[in-house]
């Protein structure tokens, strides 16, 4: 242990931690930017400055140790006098556009100018150029508002190990871009949006597609029906001032009719169809010889990113659509007939945690039911900012419902949202259809928490012990992938997610995400689990139904028509 004192307290943490890690520990604060916890620290920005007493140069305090005996100051006038001139010479190169920015009151540049008390930039000149880039149907980039302080870059790099920016260019004509100064949609980018959940600024946020579902609404002649993912309703009350982790599914059912939408479905329902087809798929190949292991397909994220890099691999995925696809096909088919409605004037609309979903419906094999299965995908963010122009007062709203027939869901969909949650959904049913017997135990911890791969071994009356995986976010499942291929990893069913934490840490979910705020929002969707009645898929009286009526029977003709899709081998660069 290293002890010194900042600001006259004394502070006692472990060798080899930064300064700013040992004021964080004694609660001081000391501003940062292109600082990021546990993934980036290169002291760029000049934000974090102190000044340690006997040196001569003020130190920036992410990259600075600690050592024993020395005396920081975070608060004198040279000190403050510094971080203002760091923030003013980045205030200088960035346009002033803070009332229509995307980020506007949540830009962490814009906080920092507030909290240092800069009322005016002394530094007037030549403005870097910039571009805007909105070649992805995810992603939106404005180079005019980048502060570089590579945050994506090392997130796509480190983080995800995609690698799709880059910086480019000396001094005043530097800048983030892909590869070449390619556009974004142009190079081997997942959509996973994890650039946008850490930049700072309005540089990089998702494509929104907020007007074109108010046209939907406002046009009498459309009949629009909403469905939201299960980590939603953990994070979506973040955005309304509520606690990370605040389970809002009552509230967001009740914006939602307040908007306008003529029916509310939940993505919950085809999740649990999800597990039939994938359960079904999976003991086909255990018992057939198929390719395995078998990959879940659920991440659009996960699939461009085996599409671009292990696309030898493809085999491997369940050829099972993402939930909200699959709602979208049986909207516009079982749904469209049941009520009697023309699917042409149906328009279905997604509130999604990823950013990667607006990117897979557009996708040409999305459209089995001869319509698009999702016309629209929302952000959690976009959706609280629809009901914030709706004027509509959230906290404050009763508790709504869920529209029969494609609303009903068991908790194994609820998990869905948290890293580990698909697998355990699908071992609940995959034991039970192979063995015949009643699961007594629900919950698989194994396959919980945010280490990067996790291993079980299930043993399965008839087929024997069922060897699983799961990964989160895309650097692990590289490496997971890697270890696969290398032989090292003998494995029947793997469960990988894009996102760090899974959907609950997705590319559009409210900023700030950290892992306390994933642990938070996967806790609340465990809970809501625990208090539901059917915590299996396959219990899900809507779900028989659905295939008495309509699919037939899992993996049978309809239901591939309508569930099932393939993917397609993509170039690296």
């Amino acid at each position: 242990m290293v002890r010194l004192t900042i600001d006259g307290q004394n502070v006692e943490i472990e060798e080899g931690k930064t300064i700013l890690e040992a004021a964080l520990k004694a609660n001081i604060h000391i501003p940062t930017l292109c600082y990021l916890p546990e993934v980036q620290a290169i002291g760029a920005c000049r934000v974090c400055l102190v000044e340690i007493e006997g040196n001569k140069n003020l130190q920036a305090a992410c990259v600075s140790p600690v050592s024993t005996g020395i005396k920081v100051y975070t608060n004198t006038e040279r000190v403050r006098k510094a971080r203002r001139f760091s923030v003013e010479m980045l205030l200088s190169n960035h346009p002033f556009e803070c009332l229509t920015c995307p980020k506007n009151l949540h830009c962490e540049l814009q906080s920092l100018a507030n909290e240092l008390g800069i009322t005016d930039v002394r530094f007037k000149g030549e403005k870097s150029s910039g571009r805007i880039d909105e070649s992805s149907p995810s992603i939106r980039r404005d180079q005019s508002k980048c502060i570089l302080c590579r945050r994506c870059i090392t997130v796509c790099k480190e983080i995800q190990t995609v690698t799709a920016l880059f910086a480019q260019g000396r001094g005043f004509d530097t800048k983030v871009e892909p590869a070449f100064n390619r556009d974004l949609g142009e190079v081997a980018c997942t959509n996973c949006g994890q650039c946008s959940i850490v930049c700072p600024v309005g540089a990089i946020t998702e494509n929104e597609d907020i007007d074109g579902v108010w046209e939907a609404l406002a046009d009498p002649d459309k009949f629009v029906v909403i469905q939201d993912a299960p980590a939603v309703r953990a994070a979506l009350g973040e955005e309304f001032g509520l606690p990370p982790g605040t389970l809002v599914t009552g509230k967001m059912l009740s914006a939602a009719r307040m908007l306008g939408f003529d029916r509310v479905f939940d993505t919950n329902f085809a999740a649990d169809l999800t597990i039939i087809e994938e359960g079904s798929e999976l003991l086909k190949r255990l018992r057939e010889g198929g390719v395995l292991p078998l990959i879940t397909s659920c991440s659009p994220g996960w699939i461009k990113f085996i599409e671009h890099f292990y696309p030898e691999m493809l085999p491997n995925l369940s050829t099972c659509k993402s939930p909200h696809q699959m709602l979208g096909a049986l909207t516009k088919t079982y749904f469209a007939e049941k009520m009697g409605i023309d699917p042409e004037k149906i328009v279905v609309v997604s509130v999604m945690p990823c950013t990667a979903k607006k990117f897979e419906c557009e996708r040409p094999e999305m459209r089995s039911s001869g319509y698009k299965d999702v016309d629209y995908v929302l952000t959690t963010r976009e959706f609280a900012k629809m009901i914030k122009q709706a004027g509509i007062d959230f906290v404050n709203l009763p508790d709504g419902h869920y529209d029969d027939p494609l609303g009903e869901y068991t908790g194994a969909a609820t998990i869905f949202g948290a890293t580990g949650g698909v697998m355990e959904a699908a071992l609940r049913t995959a034991y039970e259809l192979a063995t015949g017997m009643v699961l007594e135990s629900v919950e698989f911890t194994s396959v919980r928490g945010l280490e990067g791969i996790k291993e079980a071994t299930i043993p399965v009356e008839g087929i024997g012990d069922v060897r699983v995986a799961v990964a989160h976010g895309l650097g692990n499942a590289r490496r997971l992938l890697n270890r696969i291929k290398e032989g090292r990893g003998d494995y029947h069913f793997i469960e990988i997610m894009a996102c760090p934490g899974g959907c609950v840490g997705g590319g559009g979910q409210p900023i700030p995400v950290n892992n306390e705020i994933r642990l938070k929002r996967a806790s609340a969707l465990y809970a809501e689990d625990r208090a539901l009645k059917f915590r299996k898929s396959h219990e899900n009286p809507s779900i028989k139904k659905i295939y008495e009526d309509f699919l037939g029977k899992p993996l049978g003709e309809k239901s591939h028509k309508l569930l099932h899709t393939k993917y397609t081998a993509r170039s690296r660069f």
